[in-house]
């Protein structure tokens, strides 16, 4: 009776588990999509259709066994995950979701419930949860235009399909091994994070270095603050110079791409068939796409330069952007240790600076995990480490030097 009590809570529970796991899976599904370009998207809109239809597969099982079904409102995407589905890179959105949906496989649906039903329809979830994580990962690599079928995923193509996209990209591998003059670039969400973080290590370190050396005087004041001009300054100019050398080095390879388009038009054809090849698309019509498209020489170059170098109308990163986002963040990071000595000087003013600035070290280190998927405690603790060693190592230092 026991034995029998402990299964049907079992049951229960790994059914609960598996209903809010879907829940909120269809939720971060949505908000990685509002990112994406509409095919992109509609990819991703169809994986949340199916895992709804998960849920409701899961909800007509609770309901058969007298469970009663909780709100989906009760699920709820957490703050330090909404946030980094609205501006973490969506590559590692994705590698987040596909390790996700792999730990839901093992964990999850893995493991019989002693349910024979209930067991049955787990099988069947796992497979397809399987098939999402393949589709993500096809997603992520570039192959964008994948087709998922509105009630599931059947990623197992016939041997000769398999065959196919690997002599495709096989050949397309050695094409591009001869035109090694792309480049790819970032956001201006990382210049302001990094840049926050090099001004708060940085000037910690200065005004912990000349604490050390003066006791805390008036000095670390006048040190501390053209330190921290200097670094806002300095990375202004630095990630505005970066991001209009970025957009001169795509300008450089569309127009190399555009040569290469008049110069070779059957090999940039040949290319662009193989790229559709990659990604599924049988040859003949893959030739013919990449054909029909050769008809219109903007429309080869679009399509091109957005296979080979990720160039799409959204453009680069704008040098104005970057230079205020570096600079402004670099600025105020910079200005958290100075803080202190503006309104005392000595002991009081170098434990005030050491506080403020590791609780900041924190802050960023879990502001960091916005972009790189992290835990934010271990990201926060790990950014404060290595304050107290940049503070620690200049401070000693200061002390030792002449005064």
């Amino acid at each position: 009776m026991a034995d029998s009590a402990q299964d049907e809570g079992d049951v229960r529970a790994r059914l609960l588990r598996a209903w809010r796991g879907e829940v909120l899976a269809a939720k971060v599904y949505a908000l990685i999509a509002q990112r994406l370009p509409d095919r992109q998207a509609e990819l991703i809109r169809r994986i949340a259709q199916v895992e709804d239809g998960h849920r409701q597969r899961l909800e007509a099982r609770m309901r058969e066994l007298g469970i009663v079904v909780p709100d989906q409102a009760s699920v709820r995407v957490g703050r330090w995950l909404r946030l980094p589905a609205r501006v973490a890179p969506v590559d590692r959105l994705l590698a987040a979701r596909e390790a996700a949906e792999q730990a839901d496989v093992d964990e999850v649906y893995g493991h019989p419930t002693g349910d024979p039903v209930t067991d049955r329809m787990f099988q069947q979830i796992r497979e397809q949860e399987r098939s999402h994580a393949s589709s993500l990962e096809k997603l992520r690599h570039g192959s964008k235009d994948s087709f998922v079928p509105a009630g599931g995923f059947d990623v197992a193509a016939a041997p000769q399909a398999q065959a196919g996209v690997a002599q495709a990209r096989a050949r397309l591998d050695r094409i591009l091994a001869r035109e090694r003059w792309h480049q790819r670039g970032g956001g201006w969400i990382s210049d302001a994070i990094y840049g926050a973080n090099d001004g708060l290590a940085s000037v910690f370190g200065i005004v912990a270095g000349v604490s050390g050396a003066t006791g805390g005087s008036s000095f670390v004041l006048t040190a501390g603050l053209s330190a921290a001009i200097a670094s806002a300054l300095s990375m202004g100019t630095g990630a505005f110079l970066a991001s209009r050398s970025e957009a001169e080095v795509v300008a450089a390879n569309v127009e190399r791409e555009r040569q290469e388009i008049v110069e070779h038009p059957e090999d940039e054809k040949e290319e662009l068939s193989l790229f559709y090849q990659v990604k599924g698309i049988d040859e003949p019509t893959a030739d013919k796409l990449a054909a029909t498209i050769a008809e219109h020489p903007a429309a080869m170059l679009q399509a091109l330069s957005a296979e080979e170098l990720g160039v799409t109308q959204a453009g680069t990163r704008n040098p104005a952007q970057s230079a205020l986002a570096a600079g402004i963040s670099t600025g105020l990071g910079a200005i958290i240790p100075v803080i202190p000595f503006m309104f005392t000087t000595g002991t009081v003013a170098i434990v005030a600076a050491a506080i403020v600035s590791l609780a900041a070290h924190f802050l960023v280190g879990a502001a960091k995990s916005l972009v790189t998927l992290r835990s934010w405690w271990s990201s926060g603790l790990e950014m404060t480490l290595a304050g107290v060693i940049v503070g620690g190592a200049t401070y000693l230092v200061g002390l030792v030097l002449p005064t």
